[in-house]
């Protein structure tokens, strides 16, 4: 490691003990798109849904060495969205408005889990909101409409 390795490395805090997240029941999500360069991302059965999660790599930091706010909104998004799914048996949605607030830094290393819940859903639009959370510290909320989409023919 050169000494500006060492001194990026100090700059983005401590790194934390490697999480193993299969070892704690969560199966990989993974998607070919977008996803499949930010990801992987995995799953865990909650209730009657899904709880989502991430590990932060260092490919997520921005230039302070925390989590990118970017990757924080990028995974609200899919974990709401895969919420907002689930709840309407699987028929195709679209985001159309997401409403990020940042509580909290995410260092390299910890591993941040969605909590999603539907608050109210029409005939044409799923309203959700999300506590994106490292442990018990809540790190970001958000709140999204999804439009319903007419299934493929």
């Amino acid at each position: 490691m050169t000494s500006d390795d060492k001194a990026k490395a100090s700059h983005r805090g401590p790194v934390q003990d490697a999480f193993d997240p299969a070892s704690h029941g969560w199966t990989p999500y993974s998607d070919e798109g977008f996803i499949g360069l930010v990801g992987p991302f995995w799953q865990r059965p909650h209730d009657d849904g899904f709880h989502y999660a991430f590990l932060a790599e260092p490919k997520h930091h921005n230039l302070r060495g925390v989590v990118q706010g970017g990757m924080l909104m990028t995974f609200a998004d899919r974990a709401m969205g895969m919420a907002a799914r689930h709840a309407n048996h699987n028929l195709p949605q679209a985001t159309v408005q997401l409403d990020v607030h940042f509580i909290d830094a995410v260092q390299i290393g910890e591993f941040v889990e969605a909590h999603c819940r539907v608050v109210r859903k029409t005939r044409t639009l799923i309203f959700m909101e999300a506590d994106l959370l490292v442990g018990t510290r809540v790190v970001t909320t958000a709140h999204g409409i999804w439009k319903i989409l007419r299934a493929k023919a």
